[in-house]
Order: structure tokens, then C-alpha cells, then sequence
């Protein structure tokens, strides 16, 4: 057997000293972004993903899949915050100039920092093409206007990928960078969450954006924001497996500590038995995101990627992952949940919390019933049928 790679102890160790036993911080909708994320830079893991060449570690999504789930069985919001910039890097990675991997991409390497995808709107939520963001040419810039509904890290991203309709490109879609200190760019609002209270999501407004034309980036807006969701979705994916566990081994706790009819609950051949189921799950779980994340990590190898990519968008692996780690995840927390009995329905355990953060794996970037329409649309219908 192969020694446990080095980040992973060193993510063990953080997780203990900074996200175990601090659940009510956590959960206190404290001021954003936490300074628990500096310290988390310090490590030198911080924003792990990102190309050797632009400073960072290289680390693949393989990889990722096992340091999300070891963050999230300490804080699903802690890992959310920190791997989600993943979602814009990528696509500045594969479609931005040289120039925009080396001003923008760089710094996050070197200081650990986050950027923000900025795509959703009231009216445009899982129906992206509905979006009203408006991206104009004058000139040498492009000039930006909408109201963008919700964007995690957006409050202290350095940058912004915004997607936009623009009527003189013609695919109809822009996905632009947008500079964090650009003219005419508000935060409006940070929503208050049931769950990933350790995390923020935003509210943007954007009136008259100026930037350069060079910072929009090469594709089909809308596709590119497709390629980046797979990645972020397979580690929404992961942090079910980190969350999962994180259940399991608290109901093995309280079952050594609560007696039935005189005995402890584990000896109980019922919980036994749940427990086992719980374990089967988490084991499939996991197997599933490396299965994805190896393809993803496959096809960002190959020499025009972003071509693959592009061709591809959203890729079935990265779809039915998700699908299935939200449903399945869910199950175990209910599962947890009723193994606690009253104290599970509390706000004082823990178990309450674990709940609410594993109910966001079915929600963020693009609901069940969303995805599920995804991969009938493109992977049940035969090509020849399809709309």
C-alpha cells in the first residue's frame, strides 16, 4: 500500500486544529471571509489546484476529491469556500490569454486568494440563457450591466467570471473577467444560509462595468461556464462523502454511549446494521467522485483540452456524481439524523448541522430535477431525436 500522500496529513492536522469542536463558530454566520482561511493559506495548500507553472501545487481533481472530503468532515462550508474558486480558475486556465493566467491566476497562488462565478439571476437561476446581464463593445473595452442573484466568495474574490448576453457575439453569450475594484460593482447583499454558514454567497450588482475587451474569454459563455461546473460539482460531490463520514462516526460514538433494553445501541443487530449501510454508501460515494475526477483529469491532460472540453461541456460523469452522491448523501443524513432520536431534530447537536450542510449538495449548481433533465436531454434520448 502506497504512504499516505503528505497534504493529506497536513489537511488531517488543520481539520483538527481548526474546524473540530468549533461547530458553533462555524455555524454563527460570522463575518466572511473567516480568518480561519488565512491560516488555512499557511499550510500551503491553498487554491491546490492550480498549474505548477502559475505557482501553485498541480494537484489533480483526483486528488481534490480526497482533501474536500477530509475539510468537510471538519466544516462542509470551510471546504465549499475553498474549493469553489476552482469553478472560474479553470476557465481563465483554458480560455483566458497568457496574459490573464499570469495577472489573475498567479496572485492566487501566491496568497492564497479566492475568485467568484458570477452567472445566476432572479429569473435566471437553473435556465441560464435567460440571463439579462447585458456585455457592450465601446471600443476597446466591453461594458457590463445586470443584477446577478447568487456567487459564492464574491464578497472578497479578486476577480469575477461574468457571464453575459451580448448581441454582437455570435454565440450570444460572454463569459468576461471582471477585476474586483472595476468601477460601477456592488455588493448588494450576503444571503444568510440554512446551512454552509461558514461560507458566503452574494448578491451583485453591476451598473456600466467597464473592462478590456482582452478579458473576455475565448468560447461560448454559457459552455464555458459548463466546463467549469464540472469540477466544482464533482468536489460538491466530494464534501458529501466528508459530511457522510463525519455522520457515521458520530452515530458510532453516541451508539457506544447510549443503552437499549441494557446493551449499547451498537450492539443492537438494527443500528448494526445501518451503520453497515452507511458504510457501503460512503465507500461507493468516494468511488464514484475518483471515477469522475480521473475522467476529468484524463481529458485535462489531453493536448487541446479546452477544444475537448468545449466540445463536450457538461460531462455525464461529473452530472451523475453529483445526482447521486446528493441523493445518497441525503439518505445517510436522515438515516443519522433518526438514529439520535429527539436530539437529532435539535439545534444543540451537531446532527442538526450536518443535515442542513449536506442538503446543498442537492441544490447548488443546478438542482436534482435540473441535472436529471441533463442527462436525459443529452444521454437518454438518441441523437437523432433530440430537440
Amino acid at each position: 500500500m502506497a504512504p499516505e500522500p503528505q497534504h493529506l496529513r497536513t489537511i488531517r492536522e488543520f481539520v483538527a486544529e481548526e474546524l473540530i469542536d468549533r461547530q458553533e463558530y462555524l455555524d454563527s454566520f460570522a463575518d466572511a471571509p473567516l480568518p480561519l482561511y488565512e491560516r488555512f493559506h499557511k499550510t500551503g495548500l491553498a487554491n491546490w489546484w492550480l498549474a505548477e507553472d502559475l505557482g501553485g501545487l498541480g494537484l489533480g481533481l483526483a486528488d481534490s476529491v480526497d482533501i474536500v472530503s477530509e475539510l468537510a468532515y471538519g466544516d462542509a462550508g470551510a471546504a465549499f469556500t475553498l474549493f469553489v474558486s476552482i469553478l472560474g480558475t479553470s476557465i481563465v486556465e483554458l480560455y483566458g490569454s497568457a496574459d490573464l493566467r499570469t495577472t489573475y491566476l498567479e496572485p492566487m497562488a501566491r496568497h492564497g486568494t479566492f475568485c467568484a462565478t458570477v452567472g445566476s439571476e432572479e429569473e435566471a437561476g437553473s435556465e441560464l440563457s435567460r440571463i439579462t446581464t447585458t456585455a457592450t463593445r465601446h471600443g476597446d473595452d466591453v461594458v457590463l450591466t445586470g443584477e446577478k442573484y447568487f456567487s459564492t466568495n464574491a464578497g472578497f474574490a479578486d476577480f469575477y467570471i461574468v457571464v453575459a448576453r451580448s448581441e454582437a457575439a455570435a454565440d450570444g453569450y460572454l463569459a468576461v473577467l471582471v477585476p474586483r475594484d472595476t468601477p460601477g460593482l456592488r455588493v448588494v447583499r450576503r444571503w444568510e444560509m440554512i446551512g454552509l454558514r461558514s461560507s458566503g454567497t452574494y448578491q451583485l450588482s453591476l451598473r456600466d462595468c467597464r473592462v478590456p475587451a482582452a478579458n473576455v474569454l475565448a468560447g461560448h459563455g454559457l459552455r464555458l461556464l459548463e466546463f467549469g461546473l464540472n469540477a466544482s460539482r464533482i468536489l460538491i460531490a466530494a464534501t458529501a462523502v466528508g459530511i457522510a463520514r463525519r455522520i457515521r462516526d458520530l452515530s458510532m460514538e453516541y451508539g457506544r454511549h447510549k443503552h437499549v433494553r441494557g446493551e449499547p445501541l451498537t450492539a443492537n443487530a438494527v443500528f448494526a446494521a445501518k451503520l453497515g449501510q452507511m458504510e457501503t454508501w460512503i465507500e461507493v460515494m468516494r468511488n464514484q467522485c475518483l471515477a469522475a475526477a480521473r475522467e476529468y483529469d484524463t481529458l485535462m491532460a489531453t493536448p487541446d483540452a479546452a477544444a475537448e472540453f468545449r466540445r463536450q461541456g457538461s460531462l455525464r460523469s461529473a452530472l451523475t456524481t453529483k445526482l447521486f452522491c446528493g441523493q445518497t448523501g441525503w439518505s445517510i443524513a436522515g438515516t443519522g439524523s433518526e438514529m439520535f432520536g429527539g436530539l437529532g431534530y435539535t439545534t444543540g447537536s451537531i446532527i442538526g448541522k450536518l443535515v442542513r450542510d449536506m442538503r446543498y449538495i442537492a441544490i447548488v449548481e443546478g438542482g436534482e430535477d435540473v441535472l436529471r433533465d441533463i442527462v436525459y436531454s443529452r444521454y437518454v434520448v438518441p441523437p437523432t431525436k433530440r430537440i
